[in-house]
């Protein structure tokens, strides 16, 4: 796509309601999935945004209820955040001041690599390519800001 859209504070840009819709494929197999449903990023008394996903993942053809909650604190400046699991383990980091961003997290012997792109005040994209010797996935995620979303993100300058 070439054109990112920089977020000068990634707390206030991610804040509200997204519609997530994810592409899942086994490069091994060529098998592929998909996941659909919201991202709920609500506010922690810390500051930061607890984010609530939650929807319905199909592999095989077979749909199950999914679900995952991750930490977004504060990072050192505002247009960053420091991401963790539920249970405060590090994931990953996160810059959006470019609107752009890759972050790797190591899990055992994989690899996720994780490319962020912000592409406006409403849509943003994540690609995690997860390589090892137990996986080989890539997993595209596209969110949209739902309307009645809690929406305080404003233009990129503010």
């Amino acid at each position: 796509m070439g054109e990112f859209w920089p977020v000068a504070d990634a707390l206030t840009y991610l804040a509200g309601i997204w519609r997530t819709e994810r592409a899942v494929r086994d490069l091994a197999t060529g098998e592929e999935g998909e996941f659909s449903g919201t991202t709920a990023f609500g506010r922690l008394e810390d500051g930061g945004l607890l984010s609530r996903e939650s929807g319905v993942f199909v592999w095989q053809g077979v749909p199950r209820p999914a679900e995952r909650t991750l930490r977004f604190l504060p990072g050192g400046t505002p247009g960053t955040a420091d991401v963790r699991f539920s249970d405060g383990r590090p994931f990953h980091d996160l810059d959006l001041t470019s609107g752009h961003h890759i972050a790797d997290h190591p899990c055992a012997a994989d690899l996720y690599r994780g490319e962020f792109s912000v592409l406006n005040a409403d849509h943003w994209r994540t690609v995690w390519r997860v390589g090892g010797p137990a996986k080989d996935l890539l997993l595209t995620t596209d969110y949209t800001r739902e309307p009645t979303g809690d929406h305080a993100g404003g233009t990129p300058d503010e």
